[in-house]
């Protein structure tokens, strides 16, 4: 009779002491403790990703305005392909005037042929 008397007590008391032991874990002092320690261990790693997040952003940063500088140059210059195409037209009709002068030069001078070739006297 004693057994199942001493069971029963032993189960009480086991039960009694995991449910003090779940209080104890789950005390609202306990948690804080354990969020300080998270936090304790995670703050430098946490603040390493921000410096290089920070960094990243910078370099972003400026590789878009590079990009966007870029784009407004191209968009420039295709702008510009009017002012471009009437400089090669301009600088054809200069060649072509500069050879036409070439041409109307080397009709009206002419070069006296020498009356003793040279040696003879």
């Amino acid at each position: 009779m004693e057994e199942p008397e001493m069971q029963l007590k032993v189960k009480k008391v086991t039960d009694k002491f995991t449910e003090s032991l779940y209080v104890l874990a789950n005390e609202p002092s306990v948690a804080l403790f354990r969020l300080q320690e998270h936090v304790r261990r995670s703050l430098p790693e946490l603040a390493q990703h921000k410096s290089d997040m920070q960094s990243w952003e910078e370099q972003s940063q400026g590789a878009i305005y590079t990009v966007e500088y870029a784009c407004s140059a191209i968009k420039n210059m295709t702008d510009s392909s009017v002012y471009f195409k009437s400089i090669d037209n301009l600088l054809k009709n200069s060649i072509a005037m500069k050879e036409q002068l070439n041409s109307s030069q080397g009709r009206s001078t002419i070069t006296p042929q020498p009356k003793n070739p040279p040696g003879t006297s």
